[in-house]
């Protein structure tokens, strides 16, 4: 194998949200199913995002953002992706109309949906759409919740930020029917349950931060208030192979209750497929690591 074959994959800029809202069994948060085709997380439950364009730091977004104007230009494009994936995913949007102070109601983001199409295709960006419709993107409704970087060896790699958002009150969620075939509100609790037995396939990053989540609060309003205190620490998990397979090392001061998982199987062996073992339970991968 060539050198140049052997440098990994460039890891793409992406974000993530996780909309939350007070449900009658505690929080829940907002979760699409990915379609089969998708080449990442292929019908996975996952929270809604993606890559992050070069106009989510654009001059216009900084300008028309609360909270933007002293980010750096990482830290606004992050957070603006994961405000236009969130719109474009499930329709749910973190903007207020410029003369107003609250976030847009449900009739008034409904008559925004046309652009949903438009922004996933590129055919305009976000400052554009903010600009065509005199919006301010409500980045102070953002926490930092994660920071994940996928691990040198796998086919995709993303360097992906995590947020979490209370869900506005007023708006309607609903997975937009192409990179997600479904959704559905779920507690914590209920997403890791639901994986156990086998009704939904959720992978392993995912997995962590919904426990993550849970361990947050059982309440938005609390969740939020000790999300807001919690550092983020980088995961870039470490692959070390060892005799029947791998292991994988996270930071221990990221929080997750663990700092070391198996990885049983050989990629690419038909019938030993690769899988992280951790405490008796086997969860997914998005792919295969590759030597």
């Amino acid at each position: 194998m060539s050198e140049e074959k052997k440098q990994p994959v460039t890891a793409r800029p992406a974000a993530t949200v996780l909309m939350l809202r007070d449900g009658p069994d505690g929080m829940e948060v907002f979760m699409v199913k990915r379609h089969h085709k998708i080449d990442f997380a292929t019908g996975a439950l996952v929270f809604p995002g993606g890559s992050a364009d070069p106009g989510d730091a654009s001059a216009i977004v900084r300008k028309r953002s609360d909270g933007g104007a002293d980010l750096s230009e990482e830290a606004l494009r992050f957070r603006i992706a994961s405000i236009r994936e969130a719109f474009e995913e499930t329709g749910l949007l973190l903007c207020r109309k410029a003369d107003a102070t609250e976030v847009l109601e449900a009739d008034e983001c409904e008559a925004l949906h046309h652009y949903r199409d438009k922004l996933e295709a590129n055919e305009l960006d976000f400052g554009q759409f903010l600009e065509a419709e005199n919006l301010i993107a409500c980045l102070d409704r953002l926490a930092h919740f994660a920071h994940w970087i996928t691990p040198p060896g796998m086919p995709k790699r993303f360097d992906t930020h995590f947020y979490v958002a209370r869900t506005p009150a007023r708006q309607l969620a609903k997975h937009d029917g192409s990179e997600n075939v479904d959704s559905v509100w779920i507690t914590p609790a209920a997403a890791c349950a639901a994986a156990d037995d086998g009704t939904y396939t959720i992978i392993f990053p995912t997995r962590v931060n919904i426990e993550k989540l849970d361990r947050m609060g059982k309440d938005v309003a609390t969740a939020m208030a000790n999300i807001a205190k919690d550092e983020v620490v980088t995961v870039l998990p470490k692959v070390t192979k060892i005799e029947g397979g791998r292991i994988m090392q996270i930071p221990e001061e990221a929080g997750y209750g663990f700092s070391q998982v198996a990885i049983k199987g050989v990629p690419g062996t038909q019938g030993n497929v690769q899988v992280i073992e951790r405490d008796g339970k086997q969860f997914g991968l998005a792919a295969q690591i590759k030597d």
